[in-house]
């Protein structure tokens, strides 16, 4: 069974840095597809960035653009959110999905829908 499991999360100030990470187990073979979302208190869940196994393609929020970077190291099956420059309004759970089909189409963002297996959830928390 698949499972995933974020952690790095934690609390910055305004203007730092974080690395969260997603420990994908469970499976022989990488995810085709992989990304982060994310959710504030009351607010829905949204997408913040996501990419496709042999960096394909590569999705990012707009508010995300130019501060984050995802990545991931299919030897070690570990998908990495690379935050820079955090705000206060970055501060969210942050989930990590994947998916074994290529259910994301091209020409639109990509949806929770799209995405078979979930993480737990790790807390980002920037202050001023």
């Amino acid at each position: 069974q698949v499972q995933l499991v974020e952690s790095g999360g934690g609390s910055v100030q305004a203007g730092g840095s974080l690395r969260v990470s997603c420990a994908v187990s469970g499976a022989t073979v990488s995810p085709y597809c992989m990304g982060w979302f994310r959710q504030a208190p009351g607010k829905e869940r949204v997408v913040v960035a996501a990419t496709l196994s042999g960096g394909g393609r590569t999705y990012y929020a707009d508010s995300v653009k130019g501060r984050f970077t995802i990545s991931r190291d299919n030897a070690k099956n570990t998908l990495y959110l690379q935050m820079n420059t955090l705000n206060l309004e970055d501060t969210a759970m942050y989930y990590c999905a994947a998916a074994y089909d290529n259910s994301w189409p091209f020409w639109r963002a990509p949806l929770e829908g799209d995405f078979l297996y979930w993480g737990q959830g790790t807390q980002v928390t920037v202050s001023s």
